[in-house]
């Protein structure tokens, strides 16, 4: 049962794909030696275009972005930052006197996007801000109202609620442009973000009584399932699956543990990828021994706890911009009238 429902989850994986575009926005207070402000969009999990307070430009981080928008697209997106950025500061010192706060380090952070399925052409909008790594406030779609987990944040929540203008934006935005915009970028990046690549598969144990780890880096993309048999049986006990984690080149690393492997019995770590029709099967053998985990796993935790610190959540108009090209998704930020609804301070 349990391959059948595997082979069903790989197939419809291979044909039918979930894209997303993601805008991180950050400002932060008392960090010395990292920009205030940094934002950074996202798609498919790929970042495509980097801002911060130091360098004071958008620039692009995928060829295809740089490749496919003039100098105009990179003035207007640069422009809606710095006006983002400035917006931020003040929201920061708000949050600050509305939790009695003076000195010491502080983080706000915005985090806004949308999905769409390419087979069922379904979309899905999100957006949050939160304070000090806590949900401060957040746009409930459905409803079109604002929710407010932390006391601090009812005052905000009742000024949003009753922008009607700023709410209207929102949802237009995270229904119909934000799709819009995610199809063109996926329709740049065609051959880089709908490849395929495999990845390098190693065996790793620190000490012969420690579990053996199956460690597979460098595949894409990040549809795909790994796990461990025994005598040509899949094993549920005595596993331990870790996350699909991003490497810093845009591939993808996991890994799955065997706790307890007897003497005497076969086992094979098996790697399933979306898209390609075979198994990559590593048998329980020439297993190396060390202390510590494959190489490049460090620096990628490492790296995602600085994106999770100092990288964030969503540059509010970073694109939204109104195009001259009437072909292009309508953007509603040139206006700084509609910037200001867009990005309402707290």
């Amino acid at each position: 049962m349990r391959r059948v429902i595997l082979f069903l989850f790989l197939c419809h994986a291979a044909s039918a794909v979930t894209h997303s575009l993601k805008y991180f926005q950050t400002a932060s207070s008392g960090i010395p030696g990292l920009p205030e402000f940094v934002s950074l969009g996202m798609l498919d999990g790929v970042q495509m275009v980097y801002y911060d307070s130091n360098i004071r430009k958008v620039i692009p981080k995928q060829d295809w972005m740089a490749e496919n928008e003039g100098p105009e697209y990179w003035e207007r997106q640069t422009q809606a930052s710095i006006g983002a950025e400035q917006i931020f500061k003040v929201n920061i010192e708000t949050a600050k006197n509305r939790f009695n706060q003076t000195g010491g380090v502080h983080i706000a952070q915005r985090m806004f996007g949308c999905e769409w399925d390419n087979e069922t052409a379904e979309v899905s909008g999100y957006y949050q801000d939160s304070y000090d790594g806590e949900d401060f406030i957040v746009f409930d779609l459905k409803t079109e109202t604002w929710i407010a987990p932390k006391p601090q944040a009812v005052i905000t929540k009742l000024k949003w609620d009753n922008n009607k203008a700023s709410i209207a934006q929102w949802k237009n935005y995270l229904t119909q442009v934000c799709p819009e915009w995610l199809k063109k970028y996926v329709d740049y990046g065609r051959s880089s973000l709908l490849r395929t690549a495999l990845p390098s598969v190693s065996l790793l144990q620190k000490t012969p009584s420690s579990p053996v780890s199956c460690h597979a880096t460098g595949f894409y993309p990040d549809r795909a399932m790994m796990f461990w048999r025994k005598d040509g049986e899949d094993l549920h006990d005595g596993v331990e699956k870790g996350e699909i984690l991003p490497n810093h080149d845009g591939t993808f690393q996991m890994s799955v543990e065997l706790k307890s492997p007897a003497p005497g019995q076969k086992y094979e770590c098996v790697f399933q990828l979306s898209g390609v029709k075979d198994d990559i099967i590593t048998k329980l053998e020439n297993i190396r021994s060390n202390k510590e985990k494959p190489t490049d796993m460090t620096p990628t935790i490492v790296a995602l706890v600085v994106l999770a610190l100092v990288i964030a959540i969503a540059a509010i108009g970073f694109l939204i911009y109104k195009k001259k090209n009437a072909k292009r998704p309508p953007s509603p930020v040139s206006n700084p009238e509609v910037m200001e609804q867009l990005n309402p301070s707290a």
